[in-house]
């Protein structure tokens, strides 16, 4: 924030149109956080809650970071608060099963705070797991409390839905060569019989879904209620996930202003899709030791309905991206997106490429410069990159350069941070010092 006037003004020459900022915390020089405005008790107690308890403050930036928002908005540009919602407590999950009046409550309080935003984006709304091992927190074949709380108060039979995810987990303890090599070229009877899908793991399967639209409708008469009209946002996992992850782009999209579908390819680390199919790839193997890595390949893409281009093996995951990763999965990626939403306007890639907070193998300028212009050809009309934490020279010489005027390199202007200077390597001095 201390030099926001340079970097929004090299911003906005480079082509951006809008900002997501958040979570809405100052860092701390120990490491701790506290949040970038006091919460509001009047507001919390208006929907019958209990107030989140007085937090420290920090004046000086509060004061700054509303300086540069009035900045921001004084350019036209478009401002979205990205997470990080204080709610109130006081209700019982029977009362308030999803949680959206404390999230109602907590977006009215940071919209009074911060008028100078037009709306919020919830990551992941709605999101079920997905990953088949224990991964970022989570796995598929488990109900954590909050969600059996959550189930029960919805009326919804627990029992049926262990039972369900019993006989789904035994099944993928149990595949054969044969069954596999059988089944995988054969479309969704097929895929219904090498998964043995019963009426116990479907129940589960819908259970999942329809917990996941209830919260959706939730929330969005919440938002409606507000004292202002604002943008409500989600930032739901790739179509190829979203249906597992209860997250189905055309059932969910008419209570979103705004969709970002992930754009994360990346291996490794979590949420991206190369790291994510292989860790399905590796724990299906585990399981079934009989299966060769190529057929366990076979099973996910029967799950999940993805073939990656020249992926055989682990291996070959190592590889990087051929170009018809991009060209086919990017390209129907994107497509899916606008297809199940249909219109343009309300589709936002959320592109990112690894590394912090994601942990993933990092994915270099060629890598982004394909996601965007192969989204673009698919019919993308804009994206929202997600760096890592801070823009580095090469991604933005591919930004600006796709977006507005390209960036110049020029170690007395504005100058991406996640890049070392020239004079960090080179003894304090700069390109022509001396002649």
């Amino acid at each position: 924030m201390g030099n926001y006037s340079q970097i929004l003004d090299a911003w906005q020459e480079g082509g951006v149109r809008g900002i997501a900022i958040g979570y809405m915390n100052f860092v701390q020089p120990d490491g701790s956080s506290i949040p970038t405005h006091p919460a509001d008790p009047r507001v919390y107690q208006s929907y019958g809650l209990t107030p989140p308890p007085p937090a420290p403050r920090d004046p000086a930036k509060e004061k700054r970071l509303h300086a540069m928002l009035d900045n921001i908005r004084g350019r036209g540009w478009e401002v979205l608060i990205f997470g990080s919602i204080r709610g109130g407590g006081g209700l019982d999950v029977k009362e308030d099963p999803y949680g959206a009046r404390s999230y109602g409550a907590g977006v009215q309080d940071m919209m009074n705070a911060y008028p100078q935003a037009q709306g919020v984006i919830i990551d992941g709304a709605g999101e079920h797991h997905y990953e088949l091992a224990f991964h970022h927190g989570g796995e598929l074949f488990e109900l954590r409390q909050w969600e059996r709380r959550r189930y029960a108060a919805l009326g919804m039979d627990l029992a049926r839905m262990e039972r369900g995810i019993a006989h789904l987990r035994n099944r993928l303890h149990s595949l054969t060569p044969s069954m596999v090599r059988y089944h995988r070229p054969a479309g969704l009877l097929a895929g219904m019989a090498l998964f043995d899908l019963n009426e116990d793991s479907l129940y589960w399967l819908r259970m999942r879904q329809e917990s996941s639209m209830g919260y959706f409708a939730a929330i969005r008469r919440e938002i409606d209620k507000l004292s202002r009209k604002i943008t409500l946002s989600t930032i739901p996992r790739a179509p190829t996930f979203s249906v597992l992850t209860t997250q189905d782009y055309q059932r969910m999209h008419p209570y979103f202003d705004y969709v970002f579908p992930k754009h994360y390819f990346w291996h490794r680390g979590f949420d991206g899709m190369y790291g994510t199919i292989a860790r399905w790839v590796m724990r299906i193997h585990e399981w079934n030791p009989s299966l060769s890595e190529e057929d366990c390949f076979s099973v996910v893409q029967a799950w999940f309905g993805i073939e990656l281009p020249g992926v055989r093996s682990l291996a070959d995951l190592e590889m990087g991206f051929p170009e018809e990763f991009f060209d086919r999965v990017v390209y129907n990626e994107t497509r899916r997106a606008l297809e199940a939403i249909g219109d343009d306007r309300k589709v936002i890639a959320w592109v990112s490429t690894g590394r912090s907070p994601h942990a993933g193998d990092p994915m270099g300028a060629r890598d982004l410069y394909r996601i965007l212009t192969v989204s673009q050809k698919a019919g993308l009309k804009r994206f929202l990159f997600h760096p890592d934490p801070d823009l580095g020279a090469a991604e933005w010489g591919v930004i600006s350069g796709l977006c507005g005027k390209r960036w110049k390199e020029d170690p007395s202007g504005y100058w991406p941070t996640d890049t070392p200077r020239y004079e960090r390597f080179s003894g304090g001095r700069k390109p022509g010092d001396g002649r």
